[in-house]
C-alpha cells in the first residue's frame, strides 16, 4: 500500500513546489501592465502602433548577415615549418536582400579571403598576441577590401565570429 502511495505523494510535493517556485519567481508587474489591465490609457495603443511601425522600418533597413559555410584554416609558418594552425569563422554584413548574391560568389570570396589570411599569417599577424584589437582591425579591413572587390558596394563589413589557434 505504501509503495503505491509514495509516488503519488512525491508527485504532489513536486507539483506544489513547482507552483510555489513559479509564483515566487514571477516578475513584478510594471506600470504598463497596470495601465493595460485597467484600460486607463487610451494613447497606449497609438504609442504601441507607432513604435511597431518604427521597428518595421528599422527591420526593413537592417543589414543581412551571411555566415560562410565552412571555417578557414590558415597555417602559421615559422622557420620553414608549420608552427600552428589558425581556424576562423566569418560572417558578412551585406545590404538587405543580397544573401543569395553572397552564396553565388562564395567560392571566389573564399579564395580572396584565404589569400588575405595567408598574407596576414606570413607577415606575423597570427603570431604572438594575434587576438589583439589592432591585429584584428588590420585583418578585418583587409578582408572587407577583398570582399568589396568581389561583391562591390553590397558588402558593409566582415565579422570574425570565431578564431582559434592550435600550436603544434
Amino acid at each position: 500500500m505504501l509503495g503505491k502511495l509514495l509516488p503519488i505523494l512525491l508527485a504532489l510535493i513536486g507539483l506544489g513546489g513547482g507552483v510555489g517556485a513559479g509564483l515566487f519567481l514571477r516578475p513584478a508587474p510594471t506600470p504598463e501592465d497596470h495601465a493595460v489591465a485597467s484600460g486607463s490609457e487610451p494613447d497606449a495603443a497609438g504609442d504601441h502602433a507607432e513604435a511597431e511601425s518604427e521597428g518595421e522600418e528599422a527591420a526593413e533597413n537592417a543589414p543581412d548577415y551571411v555566415k560562410l559555410n565552412n571555417q578557414f584554416v590558415v597555417p602559421v609558418v615559422e622557420k620553414g615549418r608549420v608552427a600552428a594552425l589558425v581556424v576562423l569563422s566569418l560572417s558578412l554584413e551585406v545590404a538587405p536582400g543580397n544573401t543569395e548574391a553572397v552564396y553565388l560568389r562564395e567560392p571566389k570570396l573564399r579564395d580572396v579571403f584565404l589569400q588575405v589570411m595567408f598574407d596576414h599569417s606570413n607577415t606575423g599577424g597570427f603570431s604572438g598576441s594575434f587576438t589583439d584589437g589592432s591585429n584584428l582591425v588590420v585583418l578585418r579591413t583587409s578582408l572587407k577590401e577583398a570582399a568589396a572587390q568581389v561583391l562591390g558596394p553590397v558588402i558593409s563589413d566582415v565579422l570574425i565570429t570565431d578564431i582559434a589557434r592550435q600550436d603544434s
